[in-house]
């Protein structure tokens, strides 16, 4: 894509209603997660939690400051 092509997609989405960009928003995020990467990442972190490296709401504040 070019960038005046790109430039004319983001100036279209900013004329957007609240509605329809939360609609573009899923539909990006849809087509990100059918991508193989995210799908492998997905797998690999989902398979971490099985085997126990979770993490608790409580950790995860502690590590990031807010507890």
């Amino acid at each position: 894509m070019t960038a005046a092509a790109f430039l004319d997609l983001k100036q279209r989405a900013s004329t957007l209603s609240e509605k329809e960009r939360q609609n573009l928003s899923a539909y990006l995020v849809r087509l990100g997660q059918e991508r193989a990467g995210w799908k492998h990442e997905t797998a690999r972190r989902l398979n971490e939690m099985a085997k126990g490296k979770k993490t608790s709401v409580a950790n995860l504040r502690k590590q990031l400051g807010h507890a």
